[in-house]
């Protein structure tokens, strides 16, 4: 895992030179980048398969409460120092690793509070609760596989995305094809009132990795955003169902985090959002066993290729949408990845650390929100 360096904060992220190395790199191996993976808090693209839940040691440097302006957002990584919540929260502080930026800092280059531009602004979370993300998603699942949305609660204005083509989703082609769906996991946010999946459903004969974003509006359907990962559409890795399933055992995505362990929402959206916004030098905090996977393929480590040295305000992904679960732990973003890629990823954090990334990733010229 590549260390930090302080003199990276003149070193402007451009995708025609470092970085578009790294993502050739990326797009061809799998991200297969040199890399030092003994330093443990950085991370590159994609997910993969982590080691299972349990505290994670406490690193140099002491945890940072929230900065009421969001300025912690705006700290380097080259010294030793902490996690902060960030954007005014100041609500309960995760231990860091040394060397990590502070997270956090709402509208900074390099941290920041949860996107609303494109989909999935704010909403109220009046009545919205775990149960009712998740029956809906059940059910979203049984009517895909019957082809048939009558039975789902659509308001009239639903807009509707598959690998970025708007259509009605009986029009789509995966709502065509699909068959009974064989694994999902997912996180639910109650505050935007929105859930996001990654799951394994059958495309006629072929099993292939799902992601599925839903909002709901008083009870009603108003968005649904599909990445539906089709042989060819992702070349940087192959995809794998049977792993992908497999990370329900390994990583635990929808096991519960204990109350001091819990990271705070403006941590969990802070993380992703930097993530995106300075790839590949923006991403920290990841254990040392952390590992990540696209599309299901591969079992990288999670600084393969990547680095913990962002320090300029440019953005080099749009993070176009950014939700949390506080009580998994678990942080989703949204994004038009390198080369034409419509991208999910999902992370799994607790205790201020990051132990595993997962995206879904299938190709199309726009997200179909931007």
């Amino acid at each position: 895992m590549l260390e930090s360096h302080k003199n990276t904060a003149n070193r402007r992220i451009k995708l025609g030179g470092a970085v578009a190395s790294a993502f050739c790199i990326m797009l061809g191996a799998g991200l297969g980048c040199s890399g030092d993976p003994s330093a443990g808090n950085n991370a590159g693209a994609g997910g993969g398969v982590a080691s299972s839940g349990g505290s994670a040691p406490a690193q140099a440097g002491a945890p940072a409460s929230g900065s009421a302006n969001g300025s912690a957002g705006k700290a380097n990584g080259g010294s030793a120092g902490a996690v902060s919540a960030g954007a005014g929260n100041g609500g309960s502080s995760a231990t860091g690793q040394a060397g990590a930026p502070a997270q956090g800092g709402a509208g900074n280059g390099s941290g920041g509070a949860t996107p609303v531009g494109g989909a999935g602004g704010s909403s109220s979370s009046s009545g919205c609760t775990r149960e009712l993300l998740s029956t809906t998603l059940n059910n979203y699942f049984k009517a895909l596989a019957a082809h048939d949305p009558s039975s789902l609660p659509l308001a009239d204005t639903l807009k509707f995305t598959e690998n970025g083509k708007e259509s009605k989703p009986a029009d789509a082609p995966l709502w065509k094809t699909a068959g009974a769906l064989k694994y999902v996991h997912s996180a639910l946010d109650t505050e935007t009132c929105m859930s996001a999946s990654e799951a394994v459903v059958p495309d006629g004969t072929t099993d292939i990795p799902v992601a599925v974003r839903i909002k709901i509006v008083d009870q009603k359907i108003t968005e649904i955003e599909t990445i539906a990962a089709r042989k060819g559409d992702y070349t940087g890795v192959t995809s794998n169902t049977t792993a992908l399933a497999a990370s329900k055992d390994t990583i635990k995505w929808e096991e519960s985090v204990a109350a001091d362990k819990r990271n705070t929402r403006a941590e969990l959206t802070g993380w992703m959002t930097k993530y995106f916004k300075q790839f590949p030098a923006g991403v920290c905090n990841t254990t040392s066993t952390c590992k990540r996977m696209e599309n299901g393929g591969g079992s990288f480590v999670c600084g393969e290729g990547a680095s913990c040295a962002a320090s300029s305000s440019s953005t080099v992904l749009n993070p176009r949408l950014v939700i949390a679960d506080v009580e998994t732990g678990l942080g989703v973003g949204f994004t038009l990845f390198t080369g034409g890629h419509p991208d999910m990823h999902m992370f799994k954090m607790y205790g201020g650390q990051v132990y595993a990334v997962s995206a879904i990733l299938s190709k199309g010229d726009s997200t179909g929100w931007d």
